[in-house]
């Protein structure tokens, strides 16, 4: 079983969508062992301009016995 976290990243773009710091959000994520799983745009403006989107990241969820 997996569980999942999201990170939602706005965009600093006018004209276009830019969004900054994503590559360090999975670095970062990774070494606290999630896995990049991919992303979900969250907000689309009405010109078509991606606004908003959720980073999603996933792992194993530890499995406790119970006797």
């Amino acid at each position: 079983m997996y569980e999942y976290k999201y990170v939602n990243l706005l965009s600093d773009g006018v004209a276009a969508a830019k969004f900054q710091e994503h590559r360090a959000i999975i670095d970062q994520h990774a070494t606290q062992g999630w896995r990049y799983a991919g992303c979900i745009p969250t907000h689309i403006s009405g010109s078509g301009v991606l606004c908003n989107l959720d980073l999603i990241f996933e792992r194993e969820k530890e499995e406790f016995c119970h006797d």
